[in-house]
């Protein structure tokens, strides 16, 4: 069976969305979003009726934002992460978010068509934060092949 792969980044913002501060950053979604949308290997993101996700709740904080997508795997993913504008604002991230201490970001595979749900996504966080990288949810930099769950 194939798999694809579904990735949650969750981050707490160090100022209002509205803020001078975040405002490079507010201004990079949308084309960022666009090139992800574009990318080979991108299969879907999370977004509301703003066209992004940074208004759909995440664990009950308002400080926090979630970003959520699935991709056709790793190699999709990690592509798409480390060129062009979104590599320039990875580089910026603590300008605009705190530096946390427990894990924000996981990823895990999907059966074909399935759009993970934000509730779904708070549960693997909470599994890799417990546990550590499991076929159940991983990282990058320990990740395991599809169907090892």
């Amino acid at each position: 069976m194939t798999f694809e792969l579904a990735q949650v980044n969750i981050a707490r913002l160090k100022f209002p969305l509205d803020s001078p501060e975040l405002k490079d950053f507010v201004d990079g979604l949308d084309p960022v979003n666009g090139v992800a949308d574009a990318a080979d290997g991108f299969i879907w993101r999370l977004k509301s009726d703003t066209g992004n996700a940074t208004d759909v709740p995440v664990f009950g904080d308002e400080w926090l934002i979630v970003n959520m997508s699935v991709w056709r795997d790793t190699n999709a993913l990690t592509a798409f992460m480390y060129q062009g504008q979104h590599r320039e604002l990875l580089g910026r991230r603590y300008e605009w978010f705190e530096r946390m201490q427990e894990i924000m970001t996981t990823l895990w595979w999907v059966e074909p068509g399935h759009r993970p749900t934000v509730q779904e996504a708070e549960r693997r966080l909470l599994h890799i934060r417990e546990h550590g990288p499991t076929p159940h949810a991983f990282t990058l930099r320990t990740s395991f092949p599809p169907g090892a769950e």
